[in-house]
């Protein structure tokens, strides 16, 4: 497709949908405005016309129609004076608009061929009903040239009026376009379940970022960097002892003062050409120290004269100043989580404070009249096992859970909780996320016009999963009711949703061959418990009963075992927490 350029659609005001952003509309793990772009990746200059989008590479042209929304025609103008600047225009033109979560870039090619061919000024799909989908194009540039030129102005013009008499119409799939929100709702009911990898990229993408802020250093653990982590004071700050023992100015034999330098202490005097002094690791050295001769390379005679030890290496066990690190130098990139051991290494090098962004601050909401946590058991009851350990699970990845709630089966419980969600960056639903009388998440979710990121998972167990985002931008994670299958998509799914809201590097996975794979896969990927092999590798369980997390114990953690998989394969590890 690198013959021709592409103008994508991106703007409009969406009044049919409440004036939302219509390209950035989540279906089946990508945005439209990326199906868009997916659909002609291989065009040799691509403009998209409408607000400015800063996440789209700088390989793609933008620009804005005048006046905004001001109609198709107005953006096709726009878009097609910013391909006339460059150099080598191409003969054909393609036109499309971000609003065909289904659109596909064998389709477009389709319309491509179909003008080559034929010669016609356009080329426009047609949907499976027969209906022109006139934003579904490719143009011969003059003829589009031609076409504009003839209008007396291109604001607020129907497509209509810029169609030329000269054109071919293909029936082709994929090409409906969403413009109401039943549309949306539509689509994301003909939606696949995606894989556990195409869920997660969908989540890195599509989240929305947490707002970058200043956290205390000793505060900030569990957020992400959104800027570099550069010190602010060299390490070592000057010159000390890497070990216990002396000091020594010269070649040697070193006769030994009396006084002592420590860590923290007073630095002692300088040291003239063949004196010594005793000093402890982390003391600072006193000037004119050549050596640090540690204690078990050295001796002393009863004349107070220092000696290095005959056959002992000869070292020289003193941290220069700035050794480890200068001011100014970078110790951790942007995106880097903040753990431990960053926390410990930005108090070394003297920061204060950290541009971050999170932690994450997560609700917990068990659903169901059949659970209960405490106090005796009903008929028809069943104890909430999970509930307790999942502020601890949470806590593993820094998330900060505010509170736990218990949802009763009623009508509205779900349009309350998510009313109420905008003071939480993450709400994690148990429960209700399937098709039966009293999974009624996905209808609340739909009525709150949510955007639905991860429809269902093609994952054994966990095909029930959703994630979704509200208008207020929480993240909404809703796991299936069976313990295990909670568990298992929690520990696959929440890193990736870390890294969406902080903008986190993507962790690496930890990967190696599952000895028994065969014996576990199936058409669909499967989780499942596993055990450590000695030599390397896992040994996982075959079956798991999903009720309870008893299938967890003396286990080191879960793999994600592909579809058809043979003996060895290289599996995803997801180890246990303690």
């Amino acid at each position: 497709m690198s013959t021709v350029d592409a103008i994508v659609l991106a703007g409009g005001r969406a009044t049919r949908m409440g004036g939302v952003d219509k390209p950035a509309i989540v279906v089946g793990g990508r945005s439209m405005l990326e199906a868009a772009l997916d659909a002609v990746a291989g065009a040799a200059r691509t403009v998209v016309v409408g607000p400015q989008r800063p996440e789209l590479p700088p390989a793609i042209r933008q620009v804005q129609e005048v006046p905004a929304g001001a109609g198709p025609v107005a953006a096709i103008a726009a878009g097609l004076g910013v391909l006339e600047e460059c150099d080598f225009p191409t003969e054909l033109v393609v036109v499309l608009a971000a609003d065909m979560p289904f659109l596909s870039a064998e389709a477009v090619d389709e319309l491509v061929r179909g003008a080559e061919e034929s010669g016609a000024a356009a080329v426009f799909a047609a949907d499976e009903s027969g209906r022109p989908q006139y934003l579904v194009g490719v143009w011969r540039r003059a003829a589009l040239l031609d076409g504009l030129a003839g209008l007396d102005s291109v604001v607020n013009q129907p497509m209509k009026a810029l169609v030329p008499v000269d054109t071919i119409m293909v029936t082709l799939p994929g090409v409906a376009d969403c413009d109401t929100a039943d549309d949306v709702r539509k689509a994301r009911a003909r939606v696949a379940p995606l894989s556990l990898e195409e869920a997660r990229n969908s989540l890195r993408r599509n989240l929305s970022r947490l707002p970058i802020h200043t956290s205390a250093v000793r505060t900030a653990r569990g957020a992400t960097l959104a800027a570099p982590l550069l010190a602010a004071e060299a390490l070592p700050r000057f010159d000390v002892s890497a070990m216990d023992g002396y000091a020594v100015a010269g070649a040697g034999p070193w006769r030994l003062r009396h006084d002592i330098g420590f860590a923290g202490g007073q630095r002692p005097v300088g040291l003239a050409d063949g004196e010594a002094v005793r000093i402890a690791t982390g003391a600072h050295v006193p000037e004119g120290t050549t050596s640090v001769v540690r204690d078990e390379f050295s001796r002393i005679d009863e004349s107070g004269v220092l000696t290095r030890l005959p056959d002992t290496p000869v070292r020289d066990d003193v941290r220069g100043r700035g050794e480890d690190w200068e001011p100014g130098d970078l110790i951790a990139e942007t995106g880097t989580p903040v753990t431990t051991a960053l926390v410990s290494t930005a108090v070394a090098a003297e920061v204060s404070s950290l541009e971050v962004r999170g932690p994450i601050k997560a609700r917990i909401v068990m659903t169901g009249d059949e659970i209960r946590s405490e106090g005796p058991l009903r008929t028809g009851q069943t104890r909430d096992s999970i509930g307790p350990v999942l502020p601890d699970l949470l806590a593993r990845w820094g998330i900060q859970v505010l509170d736990r709630v218990h949802l009763r089966d009623t009508a509205t419980g779900f349009d309350e909780v998510l009313a109420v969600a905008a003071d939480c960056d993450l709400l994690v639903i148990v429960g209700a996320t399937g098709g039966g009388a009293a999974d009624q998440l996905r209808d609340a979710l739909d009525r709150t016009t949510a955007r639905t990121l991860v429809p269902r998972l093609r994952l054994r167990p966990g095909g029930s999963t959703v994630v979704a985002e509200t208008t207020a931008a929480t993240t909404i994670l809703g796991l299936p009711g069976n313990p295990f299958a909670a568990i298992a998509t929690l520990l696959a799914l929440t890193p990736a949703i870390i890294e969406g809201r902080t903008d986190r590097s993507p962790a690496r996975p930890v990967v190696g061959p599952l000895v028994n794979a065969s014996e576990i896969s199936g058409p669909v990927a499967r989780i499942v418990p596993a055990r450590a092999q000695p030599g390397g590798g896992w040994i996982g369980d075959p079956s798991v009963r999903t009720a309870h997390l008893a299938g967890l114990i003396d286990r080191d953690g879960l793999v994600v075992v592909p579809p058809d998989a043979e003996d060895g394969a290289l599996v995803e590890f997801l180890p246990l927490p303690s």
